[in-house]
């Protein structure tokens, strides 16, 4: 008998559970709704910058014919989902539609994180989530003025990009004392905003954003910083993170975690058999993860388990990174930032050629338990490979991963 899965989402996470489902489901024991709320199918929302570097919205469309033609997947775009019914097993949408399941996939990923500042609200203000967002500024930004990005992490900084490409004079405005402040430590972020700013982004780190003005014709002109620095603006990204998209708890009588998100076990799973979350909307054991791959992960782990595996659980994310950012190689791996107990720091910096390297090794100075590289990556693969193994020559290492002079010290 076919049994009715509902997913609610077509991200990129609730796409990879569409996909793993339709490979594995062989005898076609699943037909799949999809309520999406956005009008476009899933898009690998990571490259979002290439859009307005060339690429289409049909080049980052990952859907595929076959799948678009599959008689067990019916994807129903602009479709809100809007309340939960666990005892009866319904989904409600905006549209008044009622869908029944056997089992609930929540995929809802997050929203942008706006400051509740002053101003806020201003034309010229942007998000930066969607193709749609995109669209917007493209239509809006003024060549040659300056913008403002409010967030100097991953996000903020292709923001930044964004901006360059359509003309604009960035700025990139930061809470934390360095950018990439998840993904980096303070001297890999000094070395990303030097480089960064060589490239004509201008960077300040440490303040927050206390309030937006306007000009004669309401549009913003100026953002006012946390320490009074005034900067010009006549566009403005917020950037500054996301939050969960976790609304249809409330009405489902679902636990959430302290800062968002369904909360899930290591399966995935809610306290209700027949619902899950994956993605940015899911808190595994509390934790909400804001990168595609564990998306991926959760995905696939749920998919096993609706296709027979029950026990079939979330691996973990691993939260290591090589990027690209405006042009600037950088790369993160294991403990960055040296909070194990104990922990060595061996760092290499050379200014002349712009790189940065260190090293965090266990109290015994030998074995590898995470690094940072700024400017040169090429030592990322091998130097990630030896995660957890004892080093014989840990600055010969770093040596080879393209930086200069050593310097060990305890944080």
């Amino acid at each position: 008998m076919t049994r009715v899965l509902v997913v609610v989402g077509h991200g990129m996470a609730g796409h990879r559970l569409v996909e793993e489902i339709r490979s594995g489901d062989r005898s076609g024991r699943w037909r799949i709704v999809v309520v999406a709320e956005e009008p476009r199918p899933a898009y690998d929302r990571v490259s979002l910058s290439s859009y307005l570097d060339g690429r289409t919205a049909a080049d980052l469309d990952l859907t595929t014919p076959r799948l678009r033609a599959d008689p067990l997947v019916d994807l129903r775009l602009s479709t809100r989902a809007v309340h939960l019914d666990r005892a009866t097993r319904t989904m409600t949408c905006a549209d008044s539609t009622v869908l029944e399941y056997d089992a609930l996939v929540l995929a809802t990923g997050s929203r942008p994180f706006v400051p509740p500042v002053p101003g806020r609200d201003l034309a010229g203000c942007f998000t930066y989530r969607t193709i749609e967002d995109l669209d917007a500024l493209r239509a809006a930004v003024r060549p040659g003025e300056p913008g403002v990005v409010i967030g100097g992490g991953l996000l903020g900084l292709e923001a930044a990009r964004a901006l360059r490409l359509l003309g604009a004079r960035p700025y990139v405005v930061e809470m934390a004392p360095h950018l990439m402040p998840l993904q980096v430590d303070e001297g890999g972020g000094r070395v990303l905003a030097r480089l960064v700013g060589e490239l004509g982004v201008g960077v300040h780190c440490g303040r927050g954003l206390a309030s937006l003005h306007a000009g004669p014709d309401g549009r913003v002109r100026a953002v006012t910083l946390s320490d009074g620095t005034e900067l010009p603006a006549s566009t403005v990204v917020f950037a500054a993170g996301v939050r969960p998209r976790d609304e249809l708890a409330r009405s489902a009588g679902l636990e959430r975690a302290g800062r968002g998100g369904f909360l899930v076990d290591e399966r995935c799973r809610t306290a209700d058999e027949h619902v899950w979350a994956v993605g940015e909307c899911a808190a595994v054991l509390g934790r909400c993860y804001g990168l595609a791959a564990p998306g991926h992960r959760m995905a696939e782990a749920v998919a096993r388990q609706l296709l027979g595996s029950p026990a079939a659980a979330f691996p973990g994310a691993d939260m290591s990174a090589k990027l690209k950012v405006l042009g600037v190689e950088v790369a993160g791996f294991g403990d960055v930032h040296a909070r194990s107990e104990g922990a060595v720091e061996f760092v290499r910096e050379d200014r002349a050629a712009g790189t940065y390297g260190k090293l965090v090794l266990a109290p015994d100075g030998r074995t590898l338990l995470g690094g940072v590289l700024a400017g040169d990556t090429a030592g990322y693969a091998v130097l990630r490979s030896l995660l957890g193994r004892e080093l014989t020559a840990p600055a010969g290492l770093l040596l080879a991963a393209g930086a200069a002079g050593v310097d060990a010290r305890r944080p």
